[in-house]
């Protein structure tokens, strides 16, 4: 018998996912987010995983709301054996939850209970986690609150940011349910409650999240950039305008400038003093209105940097 499963993502790090998915299981339907205008000319543009679905032959249907009856009721049509779901972006009504036979279940890119939420990789970074993770977990009403099946860990190295942990994590998520489904698909699965105790909330990036606190310490500045990049990008100010920086290194160098200030000059771009008076090297950055560039294409040309004072010290 043929199992048949509905898939539910959105982004990037739903794309392997699901491919590794359709390789060896009847993927019937994928539900994905609305099309959306993007980019500066508004260009409506499908999420990756509704091009994904498009490429790859599988039935698409992407709701305005998932909780609109006429959705609810064509997944209830197709009586699906499971679903699963990888970055979705909705909340999915119990009514939803209790139609699949096996259940449903989410591949969330966190070690559970361990940031819930939204922005779990961003936020593993800006936190200063040594490690983080996929988990395999049964959906229920609340956030990411379901009991867990089985995860798999990852260390944070301090040359990752949440580019490269993202597409780590996405990959390690596709093998990861590639392995448990089999168990899943028999009821052989293990299950255990997550421990309240150990609860923590990752929200989406804010505004106020991007923006650079030059009185921070050195390691936290640090984090903060690599969480950060290579989306949305920490911002700070430079002569009134907004400067974004994606890249930077932590130095074993001090100053006794105060924190913001551009300290010096290097090969790779230049060094802003923090708030322990330790220095960060800015390696890449994009001025409003500019492209992204590296630092020390950034820096050439510009005359009197060291001694800049840059904003963002609350």
């Amino acid at each position: 018998m043929t199992e048949t499963i509905i898939f539910m993502g959105t982004p990037d790090f739903s794309v392997p996912i699901l491919k590794k998915l359709h390789e060896k299981h009847n993927v019937a339907l994928v539900i994905s987010q609305p099309d959306k205008p993007v980019g500066r000319k508004r260009v409506l543009t499908s999420p990756p995983v509704a091009e994904a679905a498009k490429t790859l032959d599988i039935p698409l249907l992407q709701p305005q709301d998932i909780r609109q009856e006429e959705a609810v009721e064509k997944i209830r049509e197709m009586a699906p054996d499971l679903i699963v779901t990888a970055a979705y972006g909705q909340i999915l009504p119990k009514a939803l939850l209790d139609i699949p036979r096996l259940g449903a279940v989410n591949v969330h890119a966190s070690l559970l209970p361990k940031h819930r939420g939204g922005a779990p990789i961003h936020r593993a970074i800006m936190e200063g986690d040594a490690e983080t993770g996929v988990t395999l977990m049964y959906m229920a009403e609340g956030l990411d609150s379901g009991d867990i099946i089985t995860s798999v860990k990852t260390n944070i190295t301090p040359e990752d940011d949440t580019g490269t942990l993202h597409d780590r994590l996405s990959h390690l998520g596709a093998e990861l349910l590639n392995e448990t489904l089999p168990a899943l698909l028999a009821g052989t699965n293990t299950r255990v409650p997550q421990d309240e105790g150990q609860v923590t909330i990752s929200p989406n990036i804010s505004k106020e999240d991007e923006q650079l606190d030059w009185g921070d310490d050195a390691k936290h500045l640090f984090n903060h950039i690599r969480g950060l990049s290579p989306w949305p990008g920490a911002y700070t100010e430079m002569d009134g305008k907004r400067l974004k920086i994606y890249g930077a290194r932590l130095l074993e160098k001090h100053s006794k400038r105060q924190p913001g200030t551009i300290d010096s000059v290097t090969e790779d771009g230049f060094t802003v003093v923090s708030g322990d008076r330790r220095l960060i090297e800015v390696t890449q950055v994009q001025l409003a209105g500019k492209k992204r560039t590296d630092a020390s294409e950034f820096t050439a040309g510009r005359q009197n940097l060291e001694g800049t004072i840059l904003g963002g010290i609350r």
